[in-house]
């Protein structure tokens, strides 16, 4: 069946000619919101991990971790090619030469094709900027940005740190330099109608970037988050509310924008809710069905102003 969405896989298959998989990394990073240059607490929604609870530890050298992180995946994964993917904290927080050895070191290793890099609009300084550039012209280089929604109320609610500007700035300067721009974005934050979240996925849309990572909100043990739910304070959407929204999500997209993710995962020992989502593959399948009944035909139902 032709997908009615421009997926990773498919985009991967067109630019490398094979498919790549993930390796979850660590450059043992922090981040702004939780050394308290802005706060101590995090994000209101981030684990202990820092969002990178899947990734190996930044133990050894950089080759020791993508081995193990080889290791952890060779029974879904038969390939031979990676995409390196620096994903707990902020990656761009820190010295600036030691992370350009890190990424170098990853970037060298013969079995990545491109490195992944994710982090914070607020931590792209100019040094950052050209370190980037380089790593570039080596292979290519995906960026992540963590935006999650772009109403400035929910992004005080869930503790973002920054102004929307901060954000727009950002990705201008990537594409400058020519590096992919991947942003993330979380469906269902609290206080949030379908229509605030589709003006998120609209403006994000329009604001330049190579590709975005649509995530469900997944409440996790030990998160502020967990403490406003356990006290009825919000609730968490259906799996029919949110397949409902992907769908929409979809059709408004630019056709050219790549999925990097429909929905996301969360660890089980640590998920709260919603406990549908433990269940990966009825999920998958239930979005799959909905796609093919609703039809969707990416971008032709604009829905944006």
């Amino acid at each position: 069946m032709q997908e009615s969405y421009y997926s990773l896989n498919r985009y991967l298959q067109e630019q490398f000619g094979e498919k790549l998989y993930k390796l979850s990394l660590s450059a043992g990073c922090t981040c702004p919101n939780r050394d308290g240059t802005l706060d101590t607490r995090g994000c209101i929604f981030c684990s202990a991990g820092g969002s990178g609870d899947f990734a190996e530890k930044p133990q050894g050298s950089v080759h020791e971790q993508i081995e193990r992180a080889k290791a952890q995946v060779q029974k879904k994964f038969k390939g031979d090619h990676y995409i390196a993917y620096f994903q707990s904290y902020t990656n761009t927080y820190g010295d600036v030469s030691r992370l350009f050895n890190i990424f170098e070191a990853a970037i060298q290793e013969d079995c990545v094709r491109a490195i992944s890099i994710g982090t914070r609009p607020d931590c792209l300084s100019d040094e950052i900027l050209e370190m980037l550039k380089k790593l570039q012209a080596q292979k290519p280089v995906f960026v992540e940005l963590g935006l999650q929604t772009v109403h400035e109320k929910s992004a005080e609610f869930i503790r973002r740190g920054y102004p929307l500007s901060v954000y727009d700035e950002a990705v201008k300067k990537l594409n400058k330099i020519g590096v992919r721009v991947v942003t993330h974005i979380i469906l269902g934050l609290p206080g949030e109608t379908k229509e605030q979240m589709l003006d998120t996925v609209c403006y994000v849309g329009k604001s330049g970037v190579h590709g975005v990572k649509l995530q469900l909100l997944h409440v996790l043990r030990g998160t502020d988050l967990e403490k406003l739910y356990q006290q009825g304070v919000f609730q968490t959407i259906t799996l029919e509310e949110y397949v409902d929204l992907l769908c929409d999500c979809i059709e408004i997209l630019p056709p050219e924008i790549v999925i990097h993710r429909l929905t996301g995962d969360a660890p089980k020992k640590l998920l709260v809710a919603p406990q549908w989502s433990a269940d990966k593959k009825r999920v998958l399948n239930t979005i799959q069905q909905a796609f093919r009944d609703r039809n969707i035909k990416q971008g032709k139902k604009t829905g944006c102003l």
